[in-house]
């Protein structure tokens, strides 16, 4: 299984853990709980997903307050 390249996700596997990596990347070895795994990448790929829907949503708070500010700002300067 040993790769050409070092992809940037294994330089952190390696950090992590030197003994599985070489294990994995020189023996060929698999880990043993991949449903654990499976289970722990599809919470950080849901918890990636509301963390993008909150930056859009801090960004349309923003505009809509912006909005606000100007369109009242507006009415006031009309009125005098």
């Amino acid at each position: 299984m040993s790769y050409k390249y070092i992809r940037a996700s294994e330089i952190g596997n390696y950090v992590y853990c030197r003994r599985a990596w070489w294990l994995r990347r020189v023996k060929g070895y698999m880990p043993e709980n991949v449903r654990e795994l499976a289970v722990g990448q599809q919470y950080h790929q849901a918890h990636g997903r509301s963390l993008q829907q909150s930056f859009w949503a801090r960004r349309l708070a923003y505009a809509l307050l912006f909005i606000t500010v100007a369109f009242i700002t507006f009415q006031i300067l009309m009125g005098l």
